[in-house]
């Protein structure tokens, strides 16, 4: 008898059947698509190193800019440290044109190692009215 009890909660055991709760998966909902904006412009570069560069030599680089913004743009503005001249399209440049900014920098005063930058300023706003500004820069290691 007592391994006919023993037989028997086995065999109940057995026969008790955990209920197994189905496990559905519901839809991944994806983000909306959201576009971003192509560049109001592009740079060939921004940043050019010129390396050494002896006190009171002069240098000349460039930097070129191509209009992505679809629509025509106008530089209002370039703004740089007195040692730098820089020579930039003056008038309209159309969607997908270049614009090339000639630089020259005079090291005569300077007495260390710089970074300078170059801001641009566009006509053009952006959607909330803000001014389009743009800035590429460039560096030197200075020999004295």
């Amino acid at each position: 008898m007592k391994y006919s009890i023993l037989a028997l909660t086995v065999m109940v055991l057995l026969a008790c059947k955990t209920p197994q709760i189905a496990q559905t998966t519901l839809p991944v909902q994806s983000a909306p698509a959201t576009t971003i904006p192509a560049p109001f412009v592009t740079w060939d570069k921004k940043m050019v190193d010129l390396g050494k560069v002896k006190k009171g030599e002069k240098r000349n680089l460039f930097f070129e800019l191509t209009n992505t913004s679809g629509q025509e743009i106008k530089i209002d503005i370039v703004d740089a440290c007195e040692c730098t001249r820089v020579d930039f399209p003056r008038g309209v440049i159309a969607p997908g044109a270049k614009g090339r900014f000639d630089v020259t920098f005079d090291s005569t005063e300077k007495d260390a190692n710089e970074t300078i930058g170059i801001t641009i300023v566009f006509r053009e706003t952006d959607a909330a009215g803000n001014p389009r500004i743009e800035s590429v820069e460039y560096k030197f290691e200075l020999e004295k």
